[in-house]
């Protein structure tokens, strides 16, 4: 199963791209569509980067051909402007896959950060030091980038399959498997960077504390 991770922006969209084989995840890509500056007013015109949302991620659905896009679920922007910009990058991600014949799952940044760091509320650098240790990847240009593969991550675990670059993730998550039955292990707990049912906070202040 080829899973495309997708963090929609109206300026910047972050895109990363795995296979899931057996019990095995394994990079395949990852990057950022710039679609406009990051800096001041934009000065592409919102409609123009909607159609390169859609022209850069056809080009990248037919490089990889993924069968499954999972996207970023909006639940808060700093104003009205900003939700609604962010929503229409959304709609043409979506749209995107749907062209394209993907099948379209959604998760929140918390289930991502959840899933992947074991902390809802984990900033942007503990995520991308999670995706490193699980893809093997040594840094993003752009922590959209990162974003993007840990959706897709997210959606192979969630999907009740062991995600790993090693059968040691795997072996962890099935013998715990039955130890926890109400709450789902996170990647960080099963690669042993976070002690199991601690937070990423307490696991940072302990190591601070060392």
């Amino acid at each position: 199963m080829r899973i495309l991770g997708v963090d929609p922006g109206s300026r910047l969209t972050g895109y990363g791209c795995i296979d899931l084989v057996g019990n095995q995840i394994q990079h395949v890509a990852h990057g950022t569509l710039r679609l406009s500056n990051t800096g001041g007013k934009a000065v592409i015109p919102l409609e123009q980067r909607l159609l390169s949302i859609y022209e850069g991620l056809s080009e990248v659905i037919a490089r990889h051909h993924p069968t499954i896009m999972s996207v970023e679920r909006v639940f808060f922007a700093k104003n009205a402007v900003s939700a609604l910009k962010l929503g229409q990058a959304r709609g043409a991600v979506i749209l995107t896959g749907m062209i394209h014949g993907l099948s379209i799952v959604e998760y929140s940044p918390s289930e991502v950060k959840s899933v992947v760091a074991g902390f809802g509320q984990a900033d942007k650098q503990q995520v991308a030091r999670m995706i490193q240790l699980l893809t093997g990847q040594k840094d993003f240009a752009t922590s959209d980038a990162s974003d993007g593969l840990a959706l897709a991550i997210c959606h192979a675990h969630l999907s009740r399959a062991a995600v790993t670059g090693s059968a040691g993730l795997a072996q962890a998550l099935r013998a715990f498997s039955g130890k926890r039955k109400k709450k789902t292990m996170s990647l960080a707990e099963a690669v042993g960077a976070q002690p199991v049912g601690s937070t990423a906070a307490e696991t940072l202040r302990s190591r601070k504390n060392r």
